[in-house]
């Protein structure tokens, strides 16, 4: 079975390398639809309020196997036919889901393995996602249903494109049969079992492995490096289902129509950073199009980051390419009702960064069950209510600006790089050295501290192969990384690249072994520096508040590496009787370009001084960088060559911005702007200039 799988994989990379390029026609305004879910007909009437609202897009059907499949073999697809039936009739295109991220009960019932075994004991049955991905049992009857599905639908001219599964991971699936694939997975990547007990230090607490039938459960493991690694096995899991899945899928789509999946983020209540359970580049190779759900705090809390970040990261999972965002909220939470103006902020934030599609979860709210009170465009009583009156005036704008809007391309000169085994490896000794912040929150930092500047960024990983190609590179925290990669970012450097690394760079290699040399290893050779100590800091500040930024905000926060300089310039040392005499942070020119080290972690306001420094020094400091946060504008060029340019106001407050951009019309009012005017943006308003 698992040759099966690694053939279905293969055959899901070749077709999607090789299908036709995915052709959005138009901008897609969307709803997510559930006539399963309705307490009584109103299928016609839904259709009705979809045309006036200029929904032209609904999803369909990925949470429904139980309906679709009710008993082992026995198969209904009248919700399915209805609406395909419905919106087919009415011009309203469909994106079809398969069922299989929530398994019905008598799927459980026959094969209780189903359930994945995770740390915490065996799952039990109720609430979605609760399987184990590569179980055999699950395999066959999913494939089942997706093939069923298909045969049945793939020839409805509605469907424009299909989504595999939904918001998928591992699941934290640990079980026996995961265990036994785990083992296969170290077999073939160490070869040998001396190779993993060196390269993981398990002579430590006799954690040491000496024969493959004793290959111990990482349930109990206590070793960052096996934990890691089982972590990039789940991650793998995640990559090898969903292309299985696409390569189903694929057998049956025709030309034209596209294959996606809804990627989530790190949830805090919220979209918030890079997904750990997920290697995003990696299984985004088996798919036509990128797709992403993002959700984000809304009202006063309403920043538009969220919204940035993930567009920035799905329009980097396909090297640039536009993107879906296949949910995000219309009213969601109670404390997410969007004000008078929000949701048409929202919607056009989504296109600013290269989505083609902005779909909200769900249509209709729901009477019962886990989510009732997370609300749809319309709210339980079904009626107009003033969320869905301005989604009518967002969806007419979406069909008329589709020419000057749809397809935006962004090109930027400034990139973050990013690391799933490096948040893994950091991730694992948070407390270890007494941090409160993780992965994410430290590289948040540096992208809300861009995107507050104005300063459009990237998401690169190690796998990518245009790193070089970006003139400012940020990297947090790269905590795991191999020797190849290291030395990779030093010819960068050397070659003309200006880089920012964070406290924790370059500390271990790719299996999470501290490396045995002064830090920070490798990229010492471009950064200019060492240290062999670091500490929790207590009562510690920057000496002489170099960023002037006021005593509060110039405090060092909850870790620093005591650097002593080689080659480097101290741009700040610390203020402190016993740890006075070390650097903090750094420059160091290195052959063509230069390498910033931030030693410790600060606070926003210092960070985000540091990166403006680095952005002059890089020569990217334009006229962007003129406004600051809640003013954000965002850049792309359209499919006639001309530049788009968006102004957002994320505030209640009105503003007059002094226009410094090129001549052009404004594509809302259709009024004339001539560059230096002023540009008066309403409370939680927006603009958009087609340059000429």
């Amino acid at each position: 079975m698992r040759k099966i799988f690694t053939l279905l994989f293969l055959l899901a990379l070749f077709q999607s390398v090789f299908t036709q390029q995915v052709n959005v026609k138009s901008l897609l305004y969307g709803v997510a639809y559930y006539d399963e879910y309705m307490p009584y007909d109103r299928l016609e009437k839904d259709v009705q309020m979809m045309k006036e609202a200029g929904i032209n897009v609904v999803r369909i059907a990925e949470s429904t196997w139980s309906t679709v499949e009710p008993q082992d073999g026995v198969f209904d697809f009248s919700h399915i036919d209805r609406v395909l039936n419905a919106m087919q009739k009415a011009g309203i295109s469909v994106i079809l889901g398969t069922p299989t991220y929530a398994v019905p009960t008598w799927l459980v019932k026959k094969y209780p393995d189903v359930l994945a075994i995770t740390p915490q004991g065996q799952n039990q049955y109720g609430t979605r996602q609760n399987m184990d991905i590569s179980n055999k049992n699950f395999r066959f009857h999913a494939e089942r249903v997706i093939r069923k599905i298909m045969e049945h639908v793939k020839d409805n001219p509605a469907i424009i494109g299909y989504q595999v599964d939904n918001e998928t991971k591992a699941y934290n699936t640990a079980g026996p049969g995961v265990q036994k694939l785990f083992i296969e997975y170290m077999r073939d990547k160490f070869k040998s079992l001396d190779s993993i007990n060196k390269a993981f230090g398990l002579d430590y607490w006799s954690n040491r492995i000496n024969s493959w039938e004793d290959f111990p459960s990482m349930t109990g493991s206590i070793n960052a490096s096996q934990l890691a690694e089982f972590s990039k096995f789940q991650r793998k899991l995640v990559t090898d289902y969903l292309a299985w899945q696409a390569a189903i899928v694929n057998e049956y789509k025709h030309p034209g129509q596209f294959v996606t999946q809804n990627f989530d983020l790190e949830w805090r209540g919220w979209s918030f950073g890079i997904q750990p359970d997920v290697d995003h580049f990696a299984a985004a190779r088996a798919l036509d199009i990128a797709g992403v759900d993002i959700y984000h705090p809304s009202q006063d809390d309403l920043t538009g980051t969220e919204i940035s970040f993930g567009g920035d990261v799905a329009r980097s999972m396909k090297a640039g390419k536009n993107y879906l965002v296949i949910e995000t909220e219309a009213q969601g939470f109670p404390q997410w009702v969007p004000y008078p103006g929000q949701l048409r902020l929202q919607a056009f934030s989504h296109l600013a960064s290269g989505a083609n599609m902005v779909e909200y979860w769900h249509w209709h709210s729901i009477h019962n069950s886990a989510e009732t009170y997370w609300k749809g465009l319309l709210s339980h009583d079904f009626e107009p209510n003033p969320t869905y009156e301005e989604a009518k005036t967002v969806g007419k704008d979406f069909q008329r600006l589709t020419p000057e809007l749809i397809n935006l391309k962004i090109k930027n000169k400034v990139a973050i790089l990013f690391s799933n085994e490096a948040l893994t490896g950091f991730n694992q000794f948070k407390f270890g050295w007494g941090s409160r912040e993780n992965y994410n929150d430290i590289l948040r930092s540096m992208y809300d501290a861009l995107y507050r500047m104005n300063v459009g960024v990237d998401l690169v990983d190690p796998s990518s192969t245009n790193i070089e190609d970006y003139k400012l590179l940020i990297v947090p925290a790269l905590y795991a990384a191999p020797d190849y990669l290291l030395e990779r970012l030093n010819r960068y450097v050397k070659n003309g690249g200006n880089i920012v690394y964070t406290f924790k760079s370059g500390f271990s290699d790719q299996n999470v072994k501290v490396r045995s040399c002064r830090q920070p290893g490798i990229i010492s050779e471009a950064c200019g520096i060492y240290y062999s100590e670091f500490t929790i800091p207590q009562h510690v500040s920057l000496k002489g508040d170099p960023y002037q930024v006021g005593s509060l905000n110039n405090e060092v926060k909850t870790w620093m590496e005591l650097i002593t300089p080689t080659t480097a310039k101290v741009l700040a040392y610390y203020d402190h009787p016993a740890w006075g005499k070390y650097a903090a942070i750094t420059r160091n020119n290195y052959g063509k370009g230069s390498a910033l080290y931030i030693g410790c972690m600060m606070s926003n306001q210092v960070i985000e001084k540091i990166l403006a420094g680095e952005l002059k020094n890089a020569g990217l400091w334009g006229e962007a960088q003129k406004l600051y946060f809640p003013l954000i504008t965002k850049a792309g060029i359209n499919e006639s060559g001309k530049t788009v340019r968006y102004i957002f106001n994320y505030s209640s407050k009105p503003v007059n911005v002094n226009y410094s951009f090129g001549n052009g019309h404004e594509l809302l009012s259709g009024k004339v702007i001539s560059k230096n005017s002023e540009l008066p943006v309403e409370p939680w308003g927006l603009r958009i200039i087609e340059e000429e």
